[in-house]
């Protein structure tokens, strides 16, 4: 049994769940009895695990009655099970820019999952530095009981430089990475949280030029046209010079400004002198097409847990943003169907796909399902149609300009 501990890998969470499915079966009293033998944290952490594994398809006995329990809890109390103590807040103030909620366990550049953080510090305070962990939240508790934020934050930063030191050493022998993973495993069942820990070691590096970065950026930007790129560009390549491996996470910065996710491929497009996928590719942000495939990868994790709670007007608006995505990829980059990244999009739109038939064919076939109207792809309407060939033909011009300057050795750049 887990009780006070904070760990919660995956027999943690099945441990539980069985509890659960039992005390369903027998008294209801019991579930609740059980849970208030956990810490807070401890509740915390298991809400979080049963959320991720909610959202990555698994179906875990007694889950939703352990869910429900303890979201009930958190209402109550006024309080989000993913709050962490002061110290640790202060610790991951650098990644709050950088992280994204629920569970997506895929290749997500540039992101770190919110739910992990307690994973993460778990493992920094009892596994890596528990004596200057336990000096740290002292010395911060401390501080921010007399006021003192300034300090409280230099405490933070310090630490943050010594946990950098400490996890590039470890990292540097296969043995100790083997040995991470395996610790990591005991506090939660993510298999990506080792991934997650090297994102942070990187994000903590760069943590001063984020910083600058974040401030130099607007605060949101209305359409991501020639004029906003061309001003985002030079402060992106002026980070890009020192911190080259931390791009992704400057692009999520851009991200986080857009109101239409797809249009961070501009970055891309813009860079090379053509719209075929082999010259976007070749650019210092080719990663962003990557980061916008990711992004659909979300929705589809999204898509699934609407339907499965049939929240469908939910469902609809997240099949409307994936498919206004899809259709700009598709129609953005030339050759994109026999790339890597088309080929990313294909396997995500198949699943996509068969999530939407699965729901539609719950219906009888001459009752209209919302899901499956043709009103949801906006470009296949007379103003979506015309929106393409007017960007059909600007391309034309461009990248017909583009092959001349090419062809008399002058500088290349595009107008995608």
């Amino acid at each position: 049994m887990v009780h006070g501990h904070v760990a919660f890998g995956l027999r943690a969470v099945l441990n539980v769940s069985l509890v659960a499915s039992r005390a369903a079966m027998t008294e209801p009293g019991r579930l609740q009895e059980y849970l208030q033998r956990l810490t807070p944290l401890a509740r915390s952490n298991l809400l979080t695990e049963l959320e991720r594994l909610e959202l990555g398809g698994a179906e875990i006995p007694g889950s939703a009655a352990v869910m429900e329990t303890l979201r009930a809890e958190f209402r109550a109390n006024g309080e989000t099970q993913k709050r962490l103590a002061n110290p640790v807040r202060h610790f991951f103030a650098p990644l709050e820019p950088l992280l994204v909620d629920g569970a997506p366990e895929h290749a997500n550049w540039g992101r770190i999952q919110r739910g992990l953080l307690s994973a993460l510090w778990e493992w920094i305070s009892r596994d890596l530095l528990p004596t200057m962990a336990r000096d740290y939240t002292k010395q911060v508790t401390d501080l921010i009981a007399t006021d003192k934020q300034r300090e409280a934050r230099q405490a933070a930063s310090a630490f943050q430089t010594k946990v950098v030191k400490s996890l590039e050493n470890i990292i540097a022998s296969p043995d100790n990475v083997a040995q991470i993973r395996g610790k990591l495993a005991a506090y939660t069942a993510s298999p990506t949280a080792y991934d997650d820990l090297i994102k942070m070691l990187g994000a903590l590096r760069a943590r001063d030029a984020l910083a600058k970065l974040d401030e130099a950026l607007p605060a949101m930007f209305g359409r991501f046209e020639d004029d906003q790129v061309a001003k985002v560009t030079p402060l992106l390549d002026a980070f890009a010079k020192s911190h080259a491996d931390q791009v992704p996470f400057a692009l999520t910065l851009v991200a986080n400004r857009l109101k239409t996710s797809w249009h961070l491929i501009r970055l891309a497009t813009k860079a090379a002198p053509t719209k075929s996928v082999a010259d976007v590719a070749a650019t210092r942000y080719a990663i962003a097409v990557s980061m916008v495939l990711d992004r659909i990868e979300d929705k589809r994790l999204m898509l699934h847990v609407a339907l499965k709670n049939e929240r469908v007007l939910v469902a609809r608006e997240i099949l409307v943003e994936v498919y206004d995505t899809e259709y700009a990829l598709r129609v953005r980059l030339d050759e994109f169907e026999e790339s890597d990244w088309g080929r990313r999009l294909d396997r995500l739109m198949a699943s996509i796909a068969e999530l939407v038939e699965s729901e539609v064919r719950r219906f009888p076939d001459n009752v209209g399902h919302v899901l499956g109207s043709r009103s949801l792809r906006s470009h296949q309407s007379l103003a979506g149609r015309a929106t393409y060939w007017a960007w059909k033909g600007r391309d034309a011009v461009s990248e017909g300009v583009a092959f001349c300057k090419k062809m008399v050795g002058g500088p290349e750049r595009s107008r995608a």
